[in-house]
């Protein structure tokens, strides 16, 4: 059988993709979140923008809770958990009768947004082969992207009827795409990601290992890097509308030049099939989309008319293509086996931080500094990233090829003083992050590096 070409992502990969699309096609309404409640419940501006920021906020939980669940009740149940629970939420934001339901409604919505996004990312990791993933990962980007455009139209010939059809439209397309999943996807196992393992046969009995991604630095270093790249694109969403209004544009044609972003994203992924492209690593990827962006980024600073915007757009907008999916294949291949679910719902507060920084940096630098000052600065940051990351990319590759130190913090049930200073001692030694301070009853110290701890000498 013929090798798979790494752009040839499997079937699942594509059924997921998809139903994403079609998840997209109504997310065009939390914009109208604080319209909504300012012109239908008659709730204050500040009132309006507290209540869109506790939704911005409950997004935080909303994805550590979704890689937990992705452990205990599986990934595909864990993405029907988080849609049905949007979909209830939104249709309590279209019915409610008052600012306090409508209020309620958001928080719950915020809680839920997230939690598909975990076991999603996870579900394409264990579908496809490493050399794959940045692929695959790049295709659900490009399928969202495709289906942000298709929600701006749909919120422009909705949003005549009430805003609130805006959220039915939202809560629909939550509940289609649960149904794509439910019908076109696998169930797949619960892969916990606290389960016994097996050591080498000098080491003991097999052991409880606990995965634990806060203590995983190469994890954390990969999400602060995220959170920069994160915190450009949400500024260049939520910025791009008051930079056209501080130069005196219509803040209405934002649509119009994140199209452009759409369609380049869209046009040139075939680029990624040349086998000069194609054959690069990670690495350069990553460098040279970050150039890219700050190129287009650059252009934004000196860009005083929708003319003089559209190259820009489309130079930041290749540049993104080269990153997508590059970051989220590293992070998946850094998780233990059972655990890339939490590692990637780590990662993925990089998004929520971002998303509650971007709007607030965007106002007070542009009010301040002017529109320029922003895409200087962001410009500036991805120059740095373009650098930065490659190397980041390089150390915690090659830090993830080491094999982990065996280490385990259980205690021999007949030594239980002697047993929990082996295991802080142990615990002190371990690779940070992995292992698990369970009982006797559930793991056995390997000898070996009883041993070595307690200063006994070991077996030759």
């Amino acid at each position: 059988m013929a090798a798979r070409r790494p752009m040839d992502v499997p079937r699942q990969v594509r059924v997921l993709a998809a139903a994403r699309a079609v998840n997209q096609l109504g997310a065009f309404s939390l914009a109208f979140l604080t319209v909504m409640m300012c012109t239908v419940l008659g709730a204050s501006m500040a009132t309006a923008g507290a209540v869109s920021a506790l939704f911005g906020l409950a997004t935080i939980p909303s994805r550590l809770l979704g890689g937990r669940l992705a452990d205990r009740l599986g990934q595909r149940r864990t993405i029907l958990v988080g849609l049905t629970g949007c979909a209830t939420a939104q249709l309590g934001i279209a019915a409610a009768p008052d600012l306090a339901v409508a209020a309620v409604c958001a928080v719950l919505l915020g809680l839920a947004f997230e939690l598909y996004e975990p076991p999603s990312q996870a579900m394409i990791g264990d579908a496809t082969e490493p050399r794959q993933r940045t692929h695959a990962y790049a295709l659900l980007t490009t399928a969202l992207a495709v289906g942000n455009t298709g929600a701006g139209l749909i919120a422009d010939a909705v949003g005549h009827s009430g805003l609130r059809w805006l959220f039915v439209v939202d809560a629909a397309s939550c509940l289609a795409c649960a149904l794509i999943v439910r019908l076109a996807l696998p169930a797949g196992d619960r892969r916990p990601a606290s389960q016994l393992q097996p050591l080498s046969p000098d080491e003991g009995l097999p052991v409880r290992i606990v995965v634990s991604p806060w203590r995983d630095p190469r994890l954390l270093a990969m999400t602060a890097a995220g959170t920069m790249f994160a915190l450009v694109y949400m500024l260049i969403l939520v910025a791009l509308p008051l930079s056209l209004s501080a130069r005196g544009l219509n803040p209405a044609t934002a649509g119009l030049v994140m199209a452009t972003a759409t369609l380049t994203l869209v046009v040139t992924r075939p680029v990624l099939r040349i086998p000069l492209v194609e054959g690069s690593s990670g690495q350069v990827a990553c460098g040279t989309g970050f150039a890219l962006m700050a190129a287009g980024l650059a252009g934004y600073a000196t860009a005083h008319s929708l003319v003089a915007l559209i190259a820009p757009t489309a130079i930041w907008s290749a540049g993104n293509l080269l990153l997508s999916g590059r970051a989220f294949a590293v992070v998946t291949a850094l998780a233990p086996p059972g655990a890339a679910a939490r590692y990637l719902a780590v990662y993925g507060l990089s998004w929520g931080i971002a998303t509650v920084a971007a709007p607030v940096l965007a106002t007070q630098v542009i009010g301040s500094l002017g529109p320029a000052a922003l895409w200087s600065g962001c410009a500036v940051l991805c120059a740095v990233m373009s650098c930065g990351q490659p190397a980041l990319m390089r150390a915690v590759m090659r830090r993830s090829q080491v094999p982990a130190a065996p280490a385990v913090a259980a205690c021999v049930s007949a030594q239980p003083a002697k047993g929990r200073v082996l295991r802080r001692a142990l615990r002190a030694r371990a690779t940070p992050g992995q292992w698990d301070s369970a009982p006797a009853s559930r793991a056995v110290m390997p000898q070996r590096l009883v041993r070595q701890v307690a200063g006994k000498p070991g077996r030759r």
